[in-house]
């Protein structure tokens, strides 16, 4: 039996042990809070101002800062594996591209926030972010709102939203420290420090992490290493950064808030393709945010806030390919630069009985340089190849309304305005139904979509197309989250459906220019995703063994020719064990399943199912010192998640943690 069957048997074997356990009971506890990680009772996402969780009509998720403690996480992503109705593709190793797709939207239908601010690259092809170039330093918890949510946010919201709030230092001064190392020669430090006085609230936190990694390419893909016997180049990658809050309060009912992070992402990667696709190219990603948020509060029932923010994002890219006969290599260098800009007020209304009325407007400016350079064999001056920008205007409304003291309900508004782009207007509604002698939420939503082009593609010099329209999207859910023994376990199921039409791809098309032989970015696409989303927890023995699920199965179809949209699988899931032998310890196998699927477009480059198994250990040795380590791919299963893109085999990594 080979080392994948022995893989596969494994998971199969736990996948039945953790369902003949976990089953009968999934489904208890109060909807949004779990014994071992208690959910927090207050969300901000659906509704942008703090709402119980048990009052919000849309799916959501929400990583509790416990949870991210216990998981001493390197990458956001391994986080958000987590999360039904989510999938996640990494182009390689350590410092490779990663990207998102909630619902089976694309990658740029994920609009991503830090403390309300959107991140999203302004220099990217469709404006997706990249989570490699997002270092966790000090989060507080991370939700996860599905579903389309632009007439809440704006443009990029069409699939979702995940929100990432870092931490806020309150009391005492709190000092943090990590330090860790494992596989492939892997070392990292984090430390932090918090606190705060009745006026003056701060925290900050640093970060640096390194590795000698394995080659993206080819890694433990036997048809391709079996080509380069002198073995394939390993990949290294090193990812810092530093964040800081600082909230002081300059009245009884005037708040001061100002917050920022810079990071960097510095990895090697490899051309992929040719002849000699192991090549030694390497990038730089620097991300880097800021904000100052005012807040005042009059007669304790209107709430404003005016935040002016700015992002950075600095992509820099040294590719080396080789060709020609003789094989020549030849070197050349690409620099992105992108700057987003703007103010947004938030007027909030509390009207008693009535409900809560939330308006506000936006002004955001962005900016796009692209320049490159040929290094060899012949030196270049440096070239511009693109330059652009465009302003957004917005305006929206919200009004959250409970009758019966069972029925919430919120409708939502939005206007987009892109200059020279159409205006897109968008709405959403939702309502949630408790019953809370049975421990039930019943909730659905129904939300319009719209995304601007990117600066990419209306403007790119070979590619673009400046009257490109904004795509549109409509979709819909309902599910219910049921608690059961005495709230010893949850079940939430969720059905949802998106239709998006005027999507945006590259294609010939008789509306190119002459000189786009090649094609350029038109409106032609039609999509449909559906699906289901599953997530549970129970504890089956009190005090020892809780049982974790998430589960998701996706229709992601191309309306145009009814064929699978790339890099969703059918199927996927997580299921997870948290055992509790005594009070100190937690050791958690995780079993990571995800069905087949196309890395390529039209249906190719079919990828084989696969299962993942990790288990990670946490055991606090006293009130300051916890001691972790994680085992990842235990079962050393061989798979991609992009075609010809390696992955990590059986690999260790352990270090200590540390609170005063």
């Amino acid at each position: 039996m080979s080392r994948y069957q022995r893989g596969r048997h494994a998971a199969a074997i736990l996948v039945l042990c953790a369902s003949s356990g976990a089953m009968p009971a999934i489904a208890q506890q109060p909807p949004g809070s779990t014994p071992s990680a208690p959910v927090p009772d207050i969300v901000v996402s659906p509704t942008r101002v703090p709402t119980a969780i048990s009052r919000v009509g849309s799916a959501i998720s929400v990583i509790s800062r416990e949870e991210i403690e216990k998981a001493s996480a390197r990458d956001v992503s391994d986080l958000l594996r987590r999360v039904p109705g989510l999938t996640l593709t990494q182009n390689g190793g350590a410092g490779a591209t990663q990207t998102v797709r909630l619902r089976g939207m694309d990658a740029r239908h994920t609009l991503v926030l830090v403390d309300g601010i959107r991140v999203n690259d302004p220099t990217s092809t469709g404006g997706e972010f990249d989570f490699a170039a997002l270092v966790p330093t000090d989060i507080e918890r991370i939700e996860v709102l599905r579903g389309p949510q632009t007439a809440l946010y704006g443009s990029d919201a069409l699939g979702g939203v995940i929100s990432i709030v870092t931490r806020k230092g309150r009391g005492a001064p709190r000092v943090t420290l990590q330090a860790e190392g494992g596989s492939y020669g892997t070392t990292g430090i984090r430390g932090g420090i918090s606190g705060g006085t009745d006026r003056i609230s701060y925290a900050f936190s640093a970060t640096d992490y390194k590795t000698a990694g394995f080659s993206r390419f080819g890694y433990r893909i036997g048809r391709i290493e079996r080509n380069f016997p002198w073995g394939l180049e390993p990949d290294a990658a090193r990812r810092s950064a530093v964040s800081g809050r600082v909230g002081i309060d300059l009245a009884d009912t005037l708040k001061l808030e100002i917050g920022g992070s810079a990071a960097l992402n510095r990895s090697q990667f490899d051309g992929g393709f040719g002849a000699f696709p192991d090549t030694p190219s390497t990038a730089d990603t620097r991300l880097y945010n800021g904000y100052a948020r005012v807040t005042g509060t009059m007669f304790d029932v209107w709430r404003h806030s005016l935040t002016a923010f700015a992002t950075v994002t600095d992509r820099d890219s040294r590719g080396v390919s080789f060709g020609g006969v003789p094989v020549r290599p030849s070197r050349t260098d690409f620099f992105y630069n992108g700057h987003r800009n703007g103010v947004e007020y938030q007027g909030d209304v509390n009207f008693g009985a009535l409900g809560t009325f939330v308006y506000g407007a936006k002004v955001e400016r962005e900016n796009y340089l692209g320049t490159s350079r040929a290094i060899y064999p012949v030196a270049g001056l440096t070239r511009l190849d693109d330059r652009a920008s465009q302003v957004t205007d917005s305006v929206f409304a919200m009004h959250q309304l409970t009758l019966f003291q069972r029925l919430h309900l919120s409708l939502g508004v939005r206007s987009d305005n892109v200059k020279a782009v159409r205006t897109f207007n968008t709405g959403r509604f939702t309502a949630a139904y408790e019953i809370a002698e049975t421990g039930t939420k019943l909730r659905t939503s129904l939300g319009t979509g719209g995304k601007a082009p990117s600066l990419y593609q209306r403007f790119s010099a070979l590619y673009g197309t400046p009257g490109l329209l904004p795509e549109e999207s409509v979709g819909i859910d309902a599910g219910i989250d049921q608690s059961f023994l005495d709230g010893r376990a949850t079940l939430s199921a969720t059905v949802f459906r998106n239709r998006y039409k005027n999507f945006i791809d590259f294609a010939a098309s008789p509306t190119c220019l002459p000189f786009q032989a090649f094609g350029c970015y038109v409106n032609i696409g039609r999509a449909a995703t559906r699906g289901v989303e599953v997530e549970g927890r129970a504890v089956l023995i009190e005090g020892w063994l809780e049982a974790k699920l998430a589960y998701t199965y996706l229709r992601a179809q191309d309306l145009a020719n009814r064929r699978e949209l790339a890099r969703r699988p059918r199927n996927e899931g997580r299921i997870a064990l948290a055992i509790t032998p005594w009070r100190d310890l937690t050791i958690e196998p995780a079993l990571i399943v995800v069905d087949r699927r196309y890395s390529g477009a039209n249906q190719n480059q079919k990828l084989k199912a696969y299962a993942r198994l990790d288990i990670l250990a946490d055991y606090r040795l006293n009130e300051t010192f916890t001691a972790f380590v994680r085992a990842e791919n235990l079962t050393d299963a061989k798979y991609q998640e992009v075609r010809d893109y390696g992955t990590a085999g059986r690999s260790f990594y352990g270090g200590i943690r540390a609170t005063w």
